[in-house]
């Protein structure tokens, strides 16, 4: 498993969880829905898996690995 699919080993499972369904939600464009907090947003972004365009997260190419 290479880190870009891994990137989320150095944080807590329940962190982890919630971390991989906001990314989810991004990608399906469900964040109407189900808004992801500051806090998930900001993290996605550190880890470079998310960046923001037109103001809304898209997953970048590392974030689309992380879901593989």
């Amino acid at each position: 498993m290479t880190h870009n699919q891994a990137p989320f080993t150095h944080l807590g499972l329940e962190r982890a969880i919630a971390l991989r369904w906001t990314l989810r939600d991004i990608k399906a464009r469900r964040l109407k829905l189900s808004p992801a907090s500051g806090s998930d947003l900001t993290t996605l972004t550190e880890l470079g898996l998310i960046e923001v365009r037109d103001d809304l997260p898209v997953l970048t190419e590392a974030g689309y690995g992380a879901l593989d």
